[in-house]
């Protein structure tokens, strides 16, 4: 009996605790947010993710009743927003926007990454998803993929390509690219995308894969060549575009997404009214006009819907880069 009862009493302290952290969470929730929250941006000013991040800030700010400002922490392939995220307590006032590249292609381009995609971070919601486009700088004489397949075959070595920096989305993209095409460029990495596409429009580099949102304003006013889309469709933004695939490089396909993270341990009610805050500005009409006014598609959906999106890309993401023999440090 006094075995049973000191059982009981353990069952029952535990079960008190256990409510006691969920009362904890809860009216941590109905408190939140009390004041400003920040959303660490892990690239330079006037990147397509600062922008996006720009863009949420500005609308959910009233609906939080709260500032939401944005923080510039660029460097180390969006390494350095990723630590002060992780290392940040979990209270729902530091969040991530980030994408791709940091959260698929970074777990398998460094060998000793100081965070865990998975394991450090809670997914929050995804903001968008974008095919890139590839191109060429305008005075180059090419106009298709085929072209530019030949013109590099018969000058290897001898053309550049352009990325935001080493283990990027399109660093890799275009990896994938050579490795499936056999071609023989010289990759010239920039502290970020701007200044890329700055140096693409003065003819200092010859190609690229870009995101629609900073590329195609110059594609349209033809200051560069859009060659194809990196999508296994072709878009309807951009329906004269074809596919990569389409142009002899059989089943390739790269996509670049981004999504909102808070730090691991961050209280489930806080999430989820982070979760439910951004679905409502991604569904509205100004905001997921304006994403696909720029070639993008809205996010939206569940944490766990964007939990498995991300563990899903790191698989994918990993066996391209694998393949490309691609490696940072």
């Amino acid at each position: 009996m006094t075995s049973r009862r000191s059982m009981l009493r353990a069952a029952g302290a535990a079960a008190a605790t256990a409510l006691a952290a969920v009362d904890a969470c809860r009216a941590q929730a109905r408190a939140w947010p009390e004041r400003t929250v920040r959303i660490v941006v892990g690239f330079p000013p006037g990147q397509t993710t600062d922008l996006t991040a720009r863009m949420l800030a500005e609308k959910m700010g009233p609906m939080l009743g709260q500032n939401v400002i944005v923080e510039n922490r660029a460097g180390a392939a969006g390494i350095i927003a990723h630590e002060i995220v992780k290392n940040a307590p979990p209270d729902g006032y530091t969040l991530l926007i980030t994408s791709s590249g940091p959260l698929a292609i970074n777990p398998t381009l460094y060998k000793r990454l100081p965070y865990d995609p998975v394991r450090d971070f809670t997914p929050v919601v995804l903001v968008n998803a974008s095919a890139m486009y590839l191109v060429a700088r305008a005075s180059l004489p090419v106009g298709s993929v085929r072209e530019m397949i030949a013109l590099v075959k018969a000058n290897p070595g001898k053309f550049t390509y352009g990325s935001g920096g080493s283990g990027v989305t399109q660093h890799i993209a275009m990896e994938m690219l050579k490795d499936a095409a056999g071609l023989d460029l010289l990759h010239v990495p920039y502290k970020g995308s701007p200044a890329m596409v700055t140096d693409l429009l003065a003819g200092n580099v010859d190609f690229c894969f870009e995101p629609s949102t900073s590329i195609l304003p110059h594609v349209r006013t033809g200051r560069v060549k859009a060659l194809a889309i990196s999508s296994a469709k072709r878009s309807d933004v951009t329906p004269e575009v074809p596919t990569v695939a389409e142009q002899g490089v059989p089943d390739f396909e790269a996509r670049t997404w981004a999504g909102i993270l808070a730090p691991a341990g961050t209280p489930a009610p806080v999430v989820e009214q982070l979760n439910k805050v951004l679905n409502a500005i991604l569904a509205s009409p100004e905001i997921g006009g304006r994403i696909r006014q720029n070639g993008s598609v809205p996010g939206g959906g569940t944490s766990a819907e964007f939990s498995d999106l991300i563990r899903s890309e790191i698989a994918r993401w990993g066996k391209a880069v694998r393949a490309s023999g691609a490696q940072v440090d």
